[in-house]
């Protein structure tokens, strides 16, 4: 009768292979010995502080709380449903994106031959327009934008799924791999849903007038925002 012998090594991989500049996510190595074969069986390790890690990196990038009165200043004319159902595409647009990025995203930008340089720099002209729209009220955003598109853009992308953001989820993909990434963007997704959820509350303490006047206040931080994007992204190119 056969024996089976089963070892658990934890490694980074210290089977000479060869030294790549990224760090490459833990693997979990099974030898398993059955009948004078053996049997190597690899797994990503999982930790709790990889993916704690993740969240967080997430969370502060995407920045929810910062984001509150911009979506205030966005949805200022909106009724309570329309603000529900434009959270919802906003949240629904960022997991859809996020995701993608992981699974896709270096091979997307390669087929296109596009860097995340030039996200910052479409996302902060998108970003200006924006803003001189907000200052000069010229309801473009109503007229251009459905409630559900406004969830789209600009909120899902570029002011939640930004180049930031984009990096960040690339980072951990390389870092950490593919079920941590995931965890990582869902987990940081609910709460950013959580955050965002509140606006009503925070609307009714602001009243009409508190709102528009941070509407014009969050105006000029989008447009110096958008310059910070543009400005990135260009030195990129001409460094």
């Amino acid at each position: 009768m056969g024996t089976v012998r089963l070892e658990l090594t934890t490694s980074a991989s210290s089977e000479q292979r060869p030294n790549h500049s990224r760090r490459r996510p833990p693997l979990k190595t099974y030898y398993i010995t059955y009948k004078n074969s053996l049997i190597v069986i690899r797994m990503v390790e999982i930790t709790f502080s990889e993916v704690i890690k993740g969240i967080i990196a997430l969370v502060i990038i995407m920045d929810p709380i910062g984001l509150i009165p911009l979506f205030l200043s966005l949805t200022e004319k909106k009724t309570k449903e329309e603000r529900r159902s434009i959270l919802k595409m906003a949240i629904l647009t960022s997991i859809i994106l996020l995701i993608l990025f992981t699974l896709t995203g270096q091979q997307i930008l390669a087929l296109f031959d596009i860097s995340l340089q030039s996200f910052m720099i479409a996302g902060g002209i998108l970003l200006m327009i924006l803003s001189v729209e907000m200052l000069l009220g010229l309801g473009l955003t109503e007229k251009l934008f459905s409630s559900e598109e406004v969830g789209i853009v600009p909120i899902a992308f570029p002011l939640l799924v930004g180049p930031g953001a984009i990096t960040t989820t690339l980072i951990i993909m390389q870092s950490s791999g593919l079920i941590v990434s995931l965890i990582s963007v869902i987990v940081a997704m609910v709460i950013t849903w959580l955050i965002l959820s509140q606006v009503d509350r925070i609307y009714r303490i602001l009243g009409k007038r508190g709102s528009l006047i941070i509407s014009k206040l969050m105006a000029i931080l989008i447009a110096a925002i958008a310059i910070e994007f543009i400005i990135k992204g260009l030195q990129y190119y001409f460094r």
